[in-house]
């Protein structure tokens, strides 16, 4: 059929010219949407399969005109220029590479009296094809066009129909017959009645229209065509116009409205939700800008509130209260549980690999922290104790300090850890040769204080290490939680600029505590009031001495007592013991006393140092202390920043300004166009009035957003929707 006419609310209609309506190779979709001022857009849809170079040449057509008149006057203008623009092959245009296509006319008629209705004509199917005018292929592209848009329950469709041929031949009852099962949605649209001459053909069209045969749920209605020679000038008394609206004003066309306002009854519990859901994503998007910040109090609030939401991600962490904060759903924030783990790495890296040289009897310490016997649990010499629970390990290898840069200057990045080396006696020797005077018996104070400082030459490399280690946790978690906590993205890297060197500054005090404390323990005169020095060295001596009788003793059954069964023990004659005393020269004694000592005193000062070091440089200054690195971005902090600092950090750019005032005025919208849709349900939703009240508040919302296209199309085409198919 002809291109269909444009609707008014008063159903006066600006007639489009049949003849080259008639010629089109693609969809037309008429939309009327009510606006302010009236005009009339032309412009293409591109199709869905065009390529990003198709939809720009084709999305650069834009008409506009201010009325239907003046639409009349240059529609053959603009209908040969979208043909070229297409590439649609006409007469006009015999260049054209296309007989059909799937880019789509669309031709909006807007104004303050405007309703909401599209009509959407799709070309004609047709069976036979014409030789060097249509293809196969193009007979099933149209077929697909149409089947793409009748497959859609909240449209209509009119299924147009020639009277003068026999209708049950007719391809689009079986493709309605096919999507519309229920025959709800489909309505028959039998034109040229005038044509149809024959008594028997009359009554056939009469017993169609009445339901007696093909019936369709929504009828069949009869349309008188203009005929061919009608130039479409008008009477001067305008009574051939009146004469072709009065078929619309009667029977059956008059229903066509309360058809609408059922499809509407029933499209609107759907419009209804998705209104709401778009309602949502705005409303998710305002949250997500967070307060206004154009005021000095309003930036300094904003920042604040950041600042207690990251205190209270440090608190839980150093508490190890995790369970309560959806943060730490992601591990990398549970700061305590990977320092517990470096800790404790650093605790058993320190006992197997701190001493440069493997002192003798390290593989079976008579005296170590292992040994109930000689140490106390509660001995603040004994392992480390944190009190706090540990959850899981933690590969420290995932912490990349090339990540972040801005720590090269402050943390070390060489781990490697090498083993302690053999031949602790011989190198004991060389000191005790290089260094012994005029002594009897003994040896220089200076020799165990060097012998020290040579055996803990790891101390501070290692100390390095692990400070470096937690110093990259502590990093992390700051900027993972200023991430969590901070969600505007400006204002967070703003945030880490304004902290950065502050944080710089304490992770550097914590590095400086760590090599203060290697150098009181490294470069002091070795000294120690804690009873396990004397406990240790004793073992020690005593392993010696069993160490040299074991190659004399004896194994034998000893009874005490005649009543008591003999038991086997070692037995050692007593000139054994004399001579495994007295066998050694006094450089060997001297040497074998040196290593005792030596060994006793570094099992003491290597847990003693290993405490402080946590106490002091890791607890103290990197996690609890007054001044750590985790307190430095707090409410006091932001209360000290002035209103240029302020306005750095938490100022708006214009853009996020624009934006959240487009938020508030499209939820304010939806909001109201949402209690419309509630208020007005049911049969009362047949005003089309009302109906068009609560569409034009959606409208108009979407007309100033990016997300018009989506409940644009919603509003103004499932709700008021006829797709037009006829039979070649």
């Amino acid at each position: 059929m002809g291109l269909p006419c444009l609707w008014t609310p008063h159903y006066n209609r600006a007639r489009l010219d049949a003849h080259l309506a008639a010629a089109l190779k693609y969809c037309t979709q008429i939309t009327h949407r009510r606006e302010d001022v009236p005009h009339i857009n032309i412009s293409i849809i591109p199709g869905h399969n065009a390529s990003a170079k198709d939809k720009e040449h084709l999305e650069c057509y834009r008409r506009y005109v201010k009325s239907s008149d003046e639409l009349q006057a240059q529609f053959p203008t603009i209908l040969n220029k979208v043909n070229i623009q297409m590439g649609i092959r006409t007469s006009t245009n015999p260049g054209g590479q296309k007989t059909f296509t799937e880019d789509v006319l669309k031709i909006e008629k807007c104004g303050p009296d405007e309703d909401y209705l599209t009509v959407i004509d799709v070309p004609g199917i047709f069976r036979l094809t014409a030789e060097g005018v249509t293809t196969n292929k193009d007979k099933k592209l149209v077929i697909d066009m149409v089947k793409r848009y009748i497959r859609d329950p909240r449209t209509i469709i009119l299924a147009v129909l020639p009277a003068n041929v026999d209708v049950f031949t007719q391809e689009i009852l079986a493709l309605a017959k096919e999507y519309d099962k229920d025959g709800e949605y489909t309505l028959g649209v039998l034109t040229k009645p005038d044509l149809v001459t024959e008594i028997s053909g009359k009554i056939a069209v009469c017993n169609m229209v009445q339901g007696k045969r093909k019936p369709l749920n929504l009828g069949y209605y009869i349309v008188r065509n203009r005929g061919g020679d009608d130039s479409g000038k008008q009477d001067a008394d305008g009574s051939d116009l009146q004469d072709r609206e009065g078929i619309f004003k009667e029977h059956p066309w008059c229903d066509l409205p309360d058809l609408l306002g059922q499809m509407t009854d029933k499209a609107f519990p759907m419009l209804r939700l998705e209104t709401r859901q778009i309602l949502t994503e705005f409303q998710e998007a305002l949250e997500q800008l967070g307060e206004p910040r154009q005021t000095e109090r309003e930036q300094q609030k904003y920042i604040m509130a950041i600042a207690a939401q990251f205190q209270e991600l440090v608190r839980a962490t150093l508490n190890a209260q995790y369970s309560g904060h959806r943060a730490f759903e992601n591990n990398k924030l549970r700061l305590i549980m990977a320092i517990v783990s470096a800790t404790e790495d650093f605790d058993s890296d320190f006992r197997n690999y701190s001493e440069e040289r493997q002192f003798i009897g390290d593989d079976s310490d008579a005296v170590d922290e292992d040994d109930s016997d000689a140490v106390d649990e509660d001995d603040p010499g004994s392992d480390l104790v944190l009190g706090i629970a540990t959850v899981g390990h933690v590969d420290l290898t995932k912490f990349n300090p090339e990540v972040f840069p801005e720590l090269k200057k402050v943390i070390a990045t060489d781990w490697d850890i090498k083993d302690p080396a053999k031949g602790i006696m011989e190198w004991i020797d060389n000191i005790y040769s290089t260094s012994r005077g005029v002594e009897l018996g003994a040896f220089s104070p200076d020799l165990l204080a060097t012998a020290f400082r040579e055996q803990s030459k790891k101390w501070g490399p290692m100390t390095e290490e692990y400070l470096s280690k937690v110093v990259l946790m502590v990093h992390k978690f700051i900027l993972g939680a200023l991430e969590h906590a901070c969600k505007d993205e400006r204002a967070r890297e703003e945030l880490k600029i304004s902290i950065m060197d502050d944080l710089l500054t304490k992770y550097a005090d914590g590095m400086k505590q760590g090599a203060f404390l290697v150098g009181i323990e490294r470069n002091r005169k070795p000294y120690t009031l804690n009873h396990y020095f004397n406990s240790n060295l004793q073992a020690a001596r005593g392993l010696r001495a069993r160490k040299s009788l074991k190659g004399g003793a004896h194994w034998v059954n000893i009874a005490s007592d005649a009543a008591v069964p003999p038991q086997p023990a070692w037995y050692v004659k007593l000139d054994s013991v004399k001579d495994a005393v007295t066998n050694k020269s006094n450089a060997e004694h001297v040497k074998e006393e040196v290593h005792d000592i030596l060994q006793a005193y570094y099992k003491v000062a290597r847990k003693r140092f290993v405490d402080n070091v946590y106490s002091q440089a890791v607890d103290h200054y990197l996690l609890s202390g007054p001044a750590t690195p985790l307190l430095l971005f707090s409410e006091q902090w932001v209360l000290d920043l002035d209103a240029k600092q302020l306005a750095a950090i938490a100022g708006e750019p214009r853009v996020t300004v624009d934006r959240r005032e487009r938020l508030r005025n499209k939820i304010k919208d939806l909001e109201e166009a949402i209690e419309i849709l509630h208020y007005w349900s049911g049969s009362m939703m047949r005003k089309i009035g009302v109906l068009a009240s609560a569409c034009f508040l959606v409208s108009s919302l979407l007309a100033r957003s990016n997300a018009r296209s989506k409940l644009d199309s919603m509003a103004q085409e499932n709700i008021h929707t006829a797709i037009l198919v006829d039979e070649k």
